[in-house]
């Protein structure tokens, strides 16, 4: 059955189009001339003309797609050219024949009914397969790319705009991964040397030798008294008094002469000078200058070392990735800088004093933890420089890293989206396997139904029932008869005349009609009589007089009641016709008819050349004028005097007065009661006061309440005449009986 018709950039129809959507079993579409009906059978019997290949329309199939017969001013031209194709349909045949045919074919009505359920099956399944696939997509995208798009948004690179292709990508990598040995800090981190600015080789970073310092800090000399000679004689005295550091110091203000520079007296004899020189011999003179050189060389290679921690400090600064623990690093150096303040303020005293003995503090832990974050540093720089060197393996292994880390995260994700997709396509599957089964059910048993056809079928039937056709309907002139040619039809007079090319505009419209009748109920060939198939009718009265309009409005009437009821291969009829009489005599459906949702309806129209529609849905926009009259009536909206008295005179007329023979008196005759016949007598001077007098507008009563009391009169004259069911059906009033 078709579900829509798309009909675009062809005719009348431009590029907006129209779409026919949600189309029944049983479909009219009303339009006047020149709307675009021709061009829309024209199309159904037709879709694959080469006219069309440029076009955008369509047309959607629900379920299997039918053969599709259509009856406009092409099939006669098409089908009346001489001599006319033979239709075949059962003809005579034993009962036996017959019955294994109607078995076989409700044999086959199961198969197809069966077939239909099991395609809306699959259908349900691949919906539910395809939104598995749009919730996976969507899980993937948020639990994996949104995730980690900030700091790993190079990994995902050719993924990133598409989210079935991620979806894609994930799977394939579900299928290749392994373990993860990198966590994400890890991946991140290595993502920031491979990823970010184009890495160069960073240089290693020199740890710093301070053995030397170490073994100046350790030289046993702190440790020692240095004093002068202990055998002079002026050394008892010395040794007594602990002033040996003090008598060097004053050593040098001593000058030439025996004037002693504290007490200006002459006591510096000859032999004082002797024994201090003796005392301060060349024994403490050498310890002295070690002492000296020891200081010097200790200052100089802690300032050195300094001025290494200070420059490795301000390059690792600059260095916006330095592998340097730089603020460790740093304080550490302050470190090594405070003790070595401390230290030199020591070893000045020791020079002073060299009798004092000093313990320095020793800078061993200081140099060890600084060398071992250098070291750690060197490290990390060997690493980064090794993937510089061989950056794109690197790249090619991060990336591949990740993937493993992203699939081992979401592994339970995954899995469980394979094992759901593959459930229902093996459900899928399984029942394909049942529709393949069906299907050559299917062709074994049509292909015997066939063949019983063959053995019944021919062109005669359709010859009796279209000259019965005829004769009933008063077309006595002509005839169908066969020709001499097997399978053919020819059109002659009772003289035996051919009669084709005198046949009037109107014989030929009917007779064509009644061929494509036949048609519907048999073929051109033997092997698909009974297929199932769709019928396009596009004005089938056009030239017909109003006697033959309501002829061909029974017979179509005949098929829209058998597609309603599923009785025959019509499955769905589709009306197309400018002429309201024809229209509202065929598409006339008893409102109470369950069928009714079965049949939709549309307007087309046509305005500046563009041709549009409009779905009517269940409801017929074609209204008769009678019934338009009550239409207006029911509506409240309506208050007017004049329209209202308008309305009911009219209706009152043709109803009572035309229909009915029924004058005013008769009317108010039927009322009994004096009152009630003064009353009705009141409705109609008011009535034809309305509509054939010019109102002076002057009125006393509320306007509301004179429609209202002339209404209640209104109803009561249907009732007094025996006509109240006429009246319920028309208002549509419930809970009323209706004749």
């Amino acid at each position: 059955m078709i579900e829509s018709i798309t009909m675009k950039n062809t005719a009348s129809f431009c590029d907006v189009g129209i779409h026919i959507n949600d189309m029944k079993k049983v479909n009219f579409i009303y339009g006047s001339n020149a709307t675009g009906k021709t061009t829309i059978s024209n199309y159904l019997m037709n879709p694959e003309d080469e006219k069309y290949a440029n076009t955008e329309c369509m047309i959607k199939w629900k379920n299997d797609k039918l053969k599709t017969l259509v009856f406009n001013k092409n099939f006669r031209e098409n089908n009346f050219r001489g001599k006319i194709a033979g239709i075949f349909t059962l003809g005579a045949a034993t009962i036996d024949v017959i019955n294994e045919i109607d078995v076989k074919n409700k044999e086959l009505n199961k198969i197809k009914e069966e077939g239909v359920q099991k395609n809306t099956t699959i259908e349900k399944l691949k919906g539910e397969v395809k939104q598995l696939e749009l919730d996976f997509e969507n899980d993937c995208w948020q639990n994996i790319y949104k995730k980690n798009e900030n700091q790993l948004k190079e990994v995902f690179k050719g993924y990133m705009n598409n989210k079935k292709s991620f979806k894609e990508k994930v799977l394939q990598e579900f299928k290749e991964s392994v373990e993860p040995i990198l966590k994400l800090d890890d991946l991140i981190k290595k993502a920031t040397i491979i990823f970010g600015e184009q890495p160069c080789e960073k240089a290693i970073i020199q740890t710093m030798s301070y053995e030397k310092i170490l073994e100046i800090e350790n030289n046993p000399i702190w440790k020692k008294i240095i004093v002068g000679k202990e055998d002079i004689e002026i050394a008892t005295l010395i040794k007594k008094l602990n002033n040996s550091d003090w008598i060097n110091q004053g050593r040098q203000f001593l000058q030439e002469g025996e004037i002693c520079p504290f007490c200006q007296k002459a006591t510096i004899s000859s032999d004082f000078r002797k024994q201090l020189e003796s005392f301060f011999d060349e024994s403490y003179k050498n310890d002295l200058e070690t002492v000296s050189k020891l200081i010097s060389q200790y200052e100089i290679l802690i300032q050195r070392t300094l001025d290494e921690i200070n420059n490795i400090e301000l390059i690792q600064k600059e260095d916006k990735n330095s592998k340097l623990q730089i603020e460790t690093f740093s304080l550490l150096g302050k470190s090594v800088l405070s003790i070595f303040i401390s230290n030199k303020e020591m070893l000045n005293g020791k020079l002073k004093e060299p009798s004092r003995i000093i313990e320095l503090l020793s800078l061993k832990e200081q140099f060890e933890i600084t060398n071992n974050l250098i070291t750690n540093a060197n490290e990390e720089i060997k690493k980064h420089n090794a993937v510089v060197k061989n950056l794109s393996k690197e790249k090619q292994s991060l990336v591949k890293s990740s993937w493993n880390y992203f699939i081992h995260e979401n592994k339970d994700l995954i899995i469980q989206f394979i094992d759901k997709k593959s459930g229902l396509e093996n459900g899928i599957n399984n029942i394909n396997s049942l529709i393949d089964n069906l299907r050559d059910q299917y062709t074994k048993l049509n292909s015997e139904i066939t063949n019983l056809n063959k053995q019944t079928t021919s062109i005669q039937p359709s010859i009796d029932e279209i000259n019965t056709h005829l004769n009933a309907y008063g077309f006595l002139n002509f005839q169908i008869e066969p020709t001499k040619e097997a399978g053919y039809y020819q059109i002659k007079r009772n003289d035996g005349t051919v009669a084709e090319k005198t046949l009037s505009e109107g014989e030929i419209t009917f007779i064509t009609f009644l061929y494509f009748l036949q048609l519907i109920k048999g073929s051109h060939s033997t092997d698909d009589i009974q297929n199932d198939r769709i019928l396009v009718i596009d004005d089938p009265i056009s030239s017909l007089d109003s006697n033959v309009l309501f002829i061909v409005s029974s017979l179509i009437k005949e098929i829209i009641k058998k597609t309603l009821n599923n009785e025959g291969n019509i499955k769905q009829l589709i009306l197309l016709t400018h002429n309201i009489f024809f229209h509202k005599e065929v598409s006339y459906i008893d409102r109470r008819n369950k069928d009714l949702n079965e049949v939709n309806y549309w307007m087309l129209r046509k305005n500046d050349k563009i041709s549009s529609i409009q779905s009517y849905l269940t409801h017929n926009p074609i209204s008769s004028s009678y019934e338009l009259l009550w239409n207006e009536l029911k509506n409240d909206d309506v208050t007017s005097f004049i329209t209202i008295q308008n309305i009911m005179r009219r209706i009152i007329e043709y109803y009572f007065t035309f229909l009915g023979k029924f004058n005013n008196e008769d009317i108010m005759n039927k009322f009994t009661n004096i009152q009630e016949k003064e009353i009705c007598r009141s409705l109609f001077c008011w009535i034809n006061s309305g509509s054939h007098d010019v109102n002076d507008d002057l009125f006393i009563e509320d306007q509301h309440d004179i429609v209202s009391k002339y209404k209640k009169v209104f109803k009561d004259i249907f009732c007094q005449t025996d006509n109240l069911g006429h009246y319920n059906m028309m208002m549509q009033e419930d809970n009323k009986s209706v004749i």
